[in-house]
C-alpha cells in the first residue's frame, strides 16, 4: 500500500501537462469543500470545477478492473465502498454548485484535458450569466 501514491501519479501529471498546454491555470490535492474531507486532483476554485484521477484498480473501471485473486471479499467491498464515497463526493459537490469530472486513468491526457477545459468554459460562462444578472 505504501507504493500507492495519493497525488503526483503518472495520469495526473500527464493530465495537469495537458491541461497546462490548454493554457488552463489550476490548484492542486485541495478540498473543493472545507466541510468534507474529499480531495480532488485537480481543482479550478474560481469557476468551481473539480477534477478527480481515477486509478482503474482502486475505483472499480468497468473496462479495465479485475477482482483480486486473493482476499476477494476484502477487495470487492474495498472497491465497492470508494465507488459509494466517489458518487457521493459527487453528489455533495454538485448540491453546492460544482462540476465534478472523473477520468480515468488508462484515458487519453489530451482528450481528458479537453473534457475539462470545456467544463471550465461552461462553469466561466454560468459565472458570467449570474454577474450580469446581478446575483
Amino acid at each position: 500500500m505504501r507504493g500507492n501514491r495519493s497525488r503526483d501519479t503518472k495520469p495526473e501529471l500527464r493530465l495537469r501537462s495537458s491541461l497546462h498546454a490548454l493554457g488552463l491555470r489550476y490548484r492542486v490535492a485541495i478540498r473543493p469543500l472545507a466541510s468534507i474531507r474529499r480531495t480532488a486532483d485537480v481543482v479550478f476554485t474560481g469557476v468551481k470545477v473539480a477534477v478527480f484521477v481515477d486509478g482503474c484498480y482502486w475505483h472499480g473501471c468497468p473496462e479495465h478492473y479485475r477482482p483480486a485473486k486473493r482476499n476477494t471479499e476484502f477487495w470487492s467491498d474495498k472497491i465497492e465502498k470508494n465507488q459509494q464515497r466517489d458518487a457521493e463526493t459527487d453528489r455533495l459537490l454538485e448540491q453546492e454548485g460544482w462540476i465534478v469530472i472523473r477520468v480515468w486513468e488508462h484515458e487519453d491526457a489530451s482528450i481528458a484535458a479537453e473534457r475539462v477545459r470545456g467544463a471550465v468554459l461552461v462553469a466561466r460562462r454560468r459565472n458570467q450569466d449570474r454577474h450580469s444578472r446581478g446575483y
